[in-house]
């Protein structure tokens, strides 16, 4: 491995249930990268946004052994935004070619070239309410997998409207095999969504952050 003497900034490391996603309900490992090139009106996790706060720093080697304590093999980089430290690529590749179940939680922003095709890709497009609509990378979506996932957190009528409209000039339906909605929490309804999702015909998986109902919504390592 190449980055076998490089530190991350590690946010956290927990065994939790997979709150998001077409695996929701599932076992997972989260490894929480610190740092975040986005500041997102509804972020839940401003505790890992800030690039020059320093966490736990990492090896390679000490992530791969804090992750095999839980005994699963499924695992999602997450952040923050786990792709601004760009040689956690490696540690992802890592995962993926020793039989484990890889989830990628990222904002898109930055380049998916090198990402083994093994792991699962969920890129958050930014809907106008989350003020970040402006810093949505649109090529990565040329290089997303039939089994990767695109993910629109939903805050409001305009927010679903510029989901529909996006997902059908990219014509992401068919380009991926899951699209997930997610109502930003306490301020879109879930049953609000839900029925525009109804409403729209479309093939559209809606999602509640499953572990935010589960455990107190601010609680950490979750």
């Amino acid at each position: 491995m190449n980055t076998s003497e490089h530190k991350f900034n590690i946010s956290e490391i927990f065994f939790s249930i997979q709150g998001e996603g077409s695996r929701a309900g599932l076992p997972c490992v989260f490894i929480r990268l610190q740092g975040c090139n986005m500041r997102c009106s509804w972020c839940d996790t401003p505790y890992g946004l800030e690039v020059g706060q320093i966490e736990n720093l990492m090896t390679a080697q000490e992530i791969i052994n804090e992750v095999k304590k839980y005994n699963c093999n499924f695992i999602e980089f997450t952040g923050g935004e786990p792709l601004m430290q760009s040689e956690i690529v490696d540690v992802i590749n890592y995962f993926c070619d020793n039989n484990y179940e890889v989830a990628i939680e990222t904002n898109g922003y930055y380049p998916y070239d090198s990402i083994s095709d093994k792991a699962i890709k969920i890129m958050d497009l930014k809907c106008p309410s989350s003020l970040m609509e402006k810093l949505n990378n649109y090529s990565n979506l040329t290089k997303l997998n039939k089994t990767d996932e695109v993910k629109f957190v939903i805050g409001d009528e305009n927010d679903f409207g510029w989901a529909i409209q996006t997902c059908d000039f990219y014509d992401l339906f068919n380009q991926v095999d899951t699209i997930l909605f997610s109502p930003v929490f306490n301020i879109m309804q879930p049953i609000d969504l839900a029925n525009k999702i109804l409403a729209s015909g479309k093939k559209i998986r809606m999602q509640l952050q499953l572990h935010k109902y589960i455990w107190d919504p601010n609680m950490r390592g979750v």
